[in-house]
Parts: structure tokens; C-alpha cells; sequence
């Protein structure tokens, strides 16, 4: 057993340990103080990070006997502090706790990113959040609360944050170089479930204005019994396109530029995006972007998404278009944006509507003859996805 003096929050507490408990154990056993969570135990997931001398440091991994006399901070006291009165609104503001198991460790570590990187791109954020993960959130809100407050604190618009950090580099001996890292986020491609995989082809060029570094990327692909040409000129007829999506309705048209709504309704998940969008085409490689954002008026949720399309020739009475989405949510829907699930539903809706383009563009049917809606049936659907993924457990979809 060791006698120590720790310095909790601002009160002197002392205790006799033993040499083998931990910090996040001491914390809440002998301080009485739960605000810090334990989650791995192994110094993995963040949650337990605590500030120990202003510094973060995995509590759960941190013996006790090892910070005597030394100062700790943790969620119960930060008061005082001017960095955490800008964060904790801006947490708030931007949605970025849902559950708040991981808030306690993702504000202290948010807290070092404000002092030691002023200058912060998203990129060199989510860097050095990498070590504190969240389950619920989708890190979206987190990352923008935290550009949120390095806009309010740049240079001396806080003359207490900026002694902070005069201080942090003069305690280094040198200022601390702004570092940009590249960032690569998770991909997943999809092939299109039903559909029969694709012969080898080579790569697309990349999306226009699809930067693999702004949210959850899915790659589909459909094909339709026309010519490229035909399919094209099919593409660029907004209003039509729109109308064999499952979901969506246009109210306004102009140009390249429409406004519209998407409903979505999936197992517990209900949406309906109120938004606008912009079409870019290039016509000598027959891609485009539709480029478009838009807010769910019910659980105000915020999307921003780009769907990029190349149409490649099969033959002269086949056309395979190509699909790259690329998208990001920010808010309670976040939590569903990288479910595997959706990934499967959002390629099966990749091939609901390429059947609905091949419908819709068949000469046999009467130009005076009025469209179906395009429908879809979310229980046969979400069937069709469940029975796809047990067959490829069980080796049946090879």
C-alpha cells in the first residue's frame, strides 16, 4: 500500500492505494467522482481520458501511485476553464454527444487539439481524435464543434486561450508545427448485391468534387438495354431521373438545379430531406456529379452528398452506369450513416433504380400512357437484403 496526495478538481485528496490501481479506479472509487467512464480498460476506446497536469492521459491505464502530487482534471472540473466554456456549447450546438458515454475523454482531448493545433484542418482533427471513438455519434458533429471553436479562438479574440498556448509552447521550448496528415476514411463498395458481378474493368477517374475525405463513400453500378447516347440524353432530363428514385419528389426545376425532397424509411429509421442540388456534366466523358444538401425537418439532421455517374458502353445496345455516392450526415441520423446494413440497402436502391431508368426509357410504351410511380417496397426490400448477406456468410452468394 502507498500514501498519495492528488490534487482532484482543485482539492487536495489523500489515500492510502495499493501500488496497482488505476487512476479512473481512484478517481471514482476514492474521489467519489463518476463523471470519468471506463470503457475498454486497455487504453483503447478514450472514454476514461482525463487531464493529469493539463496534459490528456488514459486513466484506465495510468497508476494511481504515479500521480502523486501531481494535478488531475477531469469533466466534474472544468468550470473554470475558458477552452471547455467555448467547447461545451459547441458540443451542444453541433450535436456531438448522443449517449455521452464518450463525451467526458472526447472534451479533453478536443481541449488539447484547441491548445496545440490553432490551425487545425478536419483532416489533422480527426487525427488526433482517432484515439477516442464514439458509437453513436458519427464524429461529424465532433469534428465541427471543434472547428466551431478554434473559428471563435483565433488569434487573440480570447487573450486567456491564447496565453494557454503561449505557455504550452514556451513549457516545449519551441512552437508546435502545424501539421496537415492526410486523413483516409473507411470505404466500402458495393456491387450491387443482386445484381451478377461485374466484369474487371479499369478504374473511373475520380468523382468530380468527390474528395474521399468528406464522409461515407458506396459504389454501385446498374445497367440498361440502350445506347450510351440515349442514356445520356435520358440523364439529363432532371424531372425524370427524379421520378425513378424511390422516395424522392422535385418541387422546383431550373436548369441544372432543382430542389426537392427525399423520404427514407428503413427498420427504426424514418427521414425526409428537404434540400437542393446541382447537376455537372461533362459531356465528352459522359459523367456527371449531382451535388446537393439538404436538412430532415424532423430530427433536424443535416445531409451533404455527391452522385457521381460515368456511363460506360458495353455494347451498342448496352450501357453500364457506373455509381460513386459519396456522402456525409451530420446529427441523430449520423448514428446510421456507416452501418453495413445501409451500405446493402443504399446498393440495393442503386438497382431499384436502374430498373426504374430501363422502365422508363422502353419505347413499347406509349408516350401518352402515364408513368407508374416509382415505389418501393421497403419490406421485400429489407428482405432481399437480410437474405443477400446470410447467403454470403453461409458461401451461397459466391
Amino acid at each position: 500500500m502507498n500514501t498519495i496526495a492528488v490534487e482532484l478538481n482543485g482539492r487536495p485528496v489523500q489515500r492510502e492505494v495499493c501500488a496497482r490501481m488505476h487512476l479512473g479506479d481512484f478517481i471514482r472509487d476514492e474521489g467519489r467522482l463518476t463523471g470519468t467512464h471506463l470503457g475498454c480498460e486497455h487504453g483503447v476506446c478514450g472514454a476514461c481520458t482525463v487531464l493529469v497536469d493539463d496534459k490528456p492521459v488514459r486513466s484506465c491505464i495510468a497508476f494511481a501511485v504515479a500521480c502523486d502530487g501531481r494535478k488531475v482534471t477531469t469533466v466534474e472540473g472544468y468550470d473554470a476553464d475558458p477552452v471547455m466554456a467555448l467547447l461545451r456549447p459547441a458540443f451542444s450546438r453541433h450535436h456531438a454527444l448522443q449517449c455521452g458515454f464518450c463525451t467526458p475523454g472526447m472534451l479533453a482531448t478536443a481541449r488539447d487539439i484547441v491548445l496545440r493545433f490553432p490551425e487545425a484542418d478536419e483532416p489533422k482533427i480527426r487525427l488526433e481524435l482517432s484515439g477516442n471513438l464514439c458509437r453513436c455519434t458519427g464524429y461529424m458533429g465532433i469534428v465541427a464543434a471543434i472547428r466551431d471553436v478554434l473559428a471563435q479562438c483565433g488569434g487573440d479574440a480570447y487573450p486567456e486561450i491564447a496565453a494557454m498556448r503561449q505557455a504550452l509552447r514556451a513549457a516545449r521550448g519551441e512552437a508546435v508545427p502545424m501539421v496537415r496528415t492526410p486523413f483516409a476514411t473507411f470505404e466500402a463498395t458495393d456491387t450491387g448485391m443482386a445484381a451478377p458481378p461485374a466484369a474487371p474493368r479499369d478504374e473511373p477517374a475520380p468523382a468530380q468534387g468527390a474528395a474521399a475525405d468528406k464522409g461515407t463513400r458506396i459504389q454501385g453500378y446498374f445497367s440498361v438495354p440502350f445506347a450510351a447516347a440515349e442514356v445520356w440524353r435520358f440523364m439529363a432530363d432532371l424531372p425524370a431521373v427524379a421520378a425513378c428514385l424511390p422516395g424522392a419528389e422535385l418541387t422546383e426545376h431550373a436548369g441544372d438545379r432543382v430542389k426537392g425532397r427525399v423520404a427514407i424509411k428503413f427498420g427504426p429509421m424514418s427521414a425526409s430531406f428537404n434540400g437542393a442540388a446541382r447537376l455537372e456534366r461533362d459531356e465528352a466523358a459522359r459523367s456527371a456529379v449531382l451535388k446537393g444538401a439538404g436538412q430532415d425537418t424532423l430530427s433536424q439532421s443535416r445531409a451533404n452528398g455527391d452522385v457521381a455517374y460515368r456511363l460506360v458502353e458495353v455494347s451498342p445496345a448496352q450501357t453500364r452506369v457506373e455509381v460513386d455516392l459519396l456522402y456525409s450526415l451530420q446529427g441523430p441520423l449520423a448514428q446510421f450513416s456507416r452501418s453495413g446494413l445501409v451500405k446493402d440497402f443504399v446498393g440495393r436502391l442503386i438497382q431499384e433504380f436502374g430498373k426504374n431508368v430501363a422502365l422508363r426509357m422502353d419505347p413499347a410504351r406509349s408516350p401518352d400512357a402515364p408513368l407508374p410511380p416509382a415505389r418501393l417496397n421497403a419490406f421485400s426490400l429489407g428482405w432481399s437484403v437480410l437474405w443477400s448477406r446470410i447467403r454470403r456468410l453461409f458461401g451461397a452468394g459466391d
